[in-house]
């Protein structure tokens, strides 16, 4: 079955990085898009950054334009969120997420806290 797993998560202070990590299983990782979305306390779950499949097409959100970068290797099923200049309002958990024969899948989320 699909599996997603998130890691990499934490507190981090304003300025500071973090790079998440997505190991994926289950599916022909290679042959589709991923993504990374967040959801913050009391706010809906948001598109924070999209890859395709071969990874030489990226999308981001505004906010995070410039900050942080997505990347995967897919000689390891693996999706990675490099997030640098993390603010307070990056605060939030952290899900990968893929579309696998007309279901999406979801791993159980990340949390990153950017706090002093």
């Amino acid at each position: 079955q699909v599996q997603l797993v998130e890691s990499g998560g934490g507190l981090v202070q304003p300025g500071g990085s973090l790079r998440l990590s997505c190991a994926a299983s289950g599916f022909t990782f290679s042959s589709k898009p991923m993504s990374w979305y967040r959801q913050a306390p009391g706010k809906e779950r948001e598109l924070v950054a999209a890859i395709s499949s071969a990874g030489g097409s990226t999308n981001y959100a505004d906010s995070v334009k410039g900050r942080f970068t997505i990347s995967r290797d897919n000689a390891k099923n693996t999706v990675l969120l490099q997030m640098n200049s993390l603010k307070p309002e990056d605060t939030a958990v952290y899900y990968c997420k893929v579309s696998w024969r007309g279901n999406m899948y979801w791993g159980q989320g990340t949390q990153v806290t950017v706090s002093s």
